[in-house]
């Protein structure tokens, strides 16, 4: 609950989805189990990345999403990240890439067990 966006509901349902942070080896599979990671389509030699993936635990992306509107709200790194961010593309997608560094922050938070800080920059 440290991190900023997140209340006492959202944090509850994340550890509770979640369970055992150490059965994700990596941050990447981590934030693919959110469903924030890129799709992909491919036919034999072509590859194209599509938008968000639809392999994913609907109420994590959910719970995650939600969060940082508030949270580019309250952390100054966030909000600037965001405001850079929305110069190139819709809010709606730069969100995206906010909830993305919110799973980041997370995965460090519970993989070191140190409270999160406010306005470090990544």
């Amino acid at each position: 609950m440290s991190i900023p966006g997140f209340g006492t509901i959202s944090a509850m349902m994340i550890m509770t989805e979640i369970i055992d942070i150490s059965r994700f080896k990596k941050v990447d599979n981590f934030r693919s189990y959110f469903g924030v990671a890129p799709g992909e389509d491919s036919t034999g030699e072509e590859e194209t990345i599509t938008g968000l993936t639809q392999i994913r635990n609907k109420v994590l992306r959910t719970v995650i999403i939600e969060p940082a509107w508030v949270a580019v709200q309250k952390d100054p790194a966030l909000m600037m990240a965001f405001a850079k961010l929305s110069k190139r593309m819709k809010k709606n997608e730069a969100i995206i890439r906010i909830a993305k560094k919110m799973i980041n922050r997370l995965w460090y938070v519970l993989k070191n067990k140190n409270p999160y800080q406010i306005g470090v920059v990544e």
